[in-house]
């Protein structure tokens, strides 16, 4: 059997699985159970924080059906390969047949802000008088890019950058089922390089579990994805302090020339100098 990455294998498939959502879930929920759901949702917010999978878990909960792979009423569009006015007109010839097999025939349209400007004229007209058993659902990461005259036609819910300790606590959930040994500093640094997005987070377990060998530790993800180490940033950081342009020169240079990336050193610099303050105050 093929091996399966983590951000597939636990992709959340039920509301009360999405982690750091909590203000979008609940609502969701009380919407269904009190039969006040919208027919045109738009899903914004950062990458990798659960706009997608919750679009998917929604479908899934309004048609009752646990796999919404296998369900025909359940259509997903990628708007930046779909992006084009023939696409949208297709949509609009097809949501004039009833769902075959649920209650809802659901359209979840990702990256919507990537349409053109034609295909957006072609989608307004169903989105302001579609038929009560279809449901949009627009997900983007930039929703100012997309016309105000959709976004004043559909039902905003902002997604926001997953905490540190939640993206955390999933993450040493998922190395407990996986049976898999770490050290909790380890785990705290995959939830902080993260920067808010579960995706990100399990795509770096991943490249550390595959580097790693029995245990998941600080030294095992400094080698598997190129960060700097500690004492390495406090001795940089000490000589630009002391107005040593030389050992900085140096320094810098050996940190580049190990093999780490422009953004790393400086992703690494920004979260150093930022722990200082927090010592600090």
């Amino acid at each position: 059997m093929s091996y399966k990455i983590l951000s597939l294998k636990w992709r959340p498939i039920s509301f009360d699985q999405i982690a750091g959502q909590d203000h979008i879930t609940q609502t969701l929920i009380n919407a269904i159970s009190s039969n006040r759901l919208a027919q045109a949702f738009l899903f914004s917010g950062p990458r990798g924080v659960g706009k997608t999978t919750t679009a998917r878990v929604l479908a899934s909960t309004i048609n009752n059906i646990e796999d919404y792979t296998k369900c025909l009423d359940i259509i997903e569009l990628d708007g930046a390969s779909n992006r084009g006015i023939d696409e949208i007109r297709e949509i609009r010839e097809s949501v004039k047949f009833a769902p075959s097999m649920g209650k809802y025939k659901v359209y979840i349209i990702d990256e919507a802000h990537m349409l053109t400007e034609q295909a957006f004229n072609a989608l307004l007209k169903t989105l302001e008088e579609p038929p009560k058993y279809i449901i949009f659902i627009l997900a983007t990461t930039d929703p100012q890019k997309m016309p105000q005259t959709i976004l004043s036609r559909t039902q905003r819910y902002d997604f926001i950058r997953i905490p540190v300790n939640v993206i955390r606590d999933r993450l040493k959930y998922i190395l407990d089922e996986e049976q898999i040994k770490y050290k909790e500093n380890a785990i705290e640094l995959i939830s902080k390089k993260a920067d808010g997005s579960m995706r990100d987070a399990l795509s770096i377990l991943d490249q550390v579990i595959a580097y790693s060998d029995e245990l998941i530790s600080i030294d095992s993800i400094r080698s598997a994805i190129g960060l700097i180490n500690e004492e390495d940033i406090y001795e940089l950081m000490l000589n630009i302090v002391n107005k040593n342009l030389e050992d900085t020169s140096l320094k810098f240079n050996e940190i580049i020339d190990s093999g780490i990336s422009a953004n790393n050193f400086m992703d690494d610099i920004c979260s150093f100098l930022n722990d200082c303050m927090l010592i600090k105050i």
